[in-house]
């Protein structure tokens, strides 16, 4: 072999260099599409020292056209709740207010006829949606918690 000319060795230093950038490029874009995914994925995955507010509730019981409440069952009531704000919507005729309630917190038992409102009465032979929205409230009034819960009435 002769001598290696001055332009091939400046053609193979070029294509070095290009191979050699999109190399670093590739490698930097990956870790930080790598970076991204673990970090979102460890702060989604890490668990939270505050339980999700929950309410469950039935209409089984509770009579049509009378302001009587059902019960309600609720977990993960945040820390430092004084009172629970309840109010009610028929998802069907959003528009009447049926209104609710603030009652002080005792627990996580809420009992029948607890919740003053107008209670549930969807014209005859007809059923409704309705929602229960429930807020966990401090001293102040401020909102620690919220939460809904929908059920068909009549049941």
């Amino acid at each position: 072999m002769g001598p290696v000319s001055p332009s091939a060795c400046d053609l193979h230093y070029c294509m070095g260099s290009r191979i050699g950038y999109w190399s670093t490029v590739t490698v930097l874009a990956t870790l930080c599409v790598a970076a991204l995914y673990f970090n979102l994925s460890r702060s989604a995955s890490e668990p939270d020292d505050t339980p999700s507010l929950s309410v469950r509730f039935s209409w089984a019981g509770i009579p049509a056209c009378k302001s009587i409440s059902p019960a309600f069952q609720l977990g993960g009531v945040p820390a430092g709740t004084k009172s629970l704000s309840f109010t009610m919507t028929d998802l069907n005729m959003p528009s009447f207010h049926h209104g609710g309630s603030t009652i002080p917190y005792s627990g996580n038992l809420v009992s029948q006829g607890a919740i003053s409102y107008t209670g549930p009465c969807p014209p005859q032979g007809q059923r409704h949606n309705y929602r229960w929205t429930v807020q966990a409230l401090d001293k102040a009034g401020k909102v620690l918690g919220k939460t809904t819960a929908e059920a068909m009435f009549p049941s």
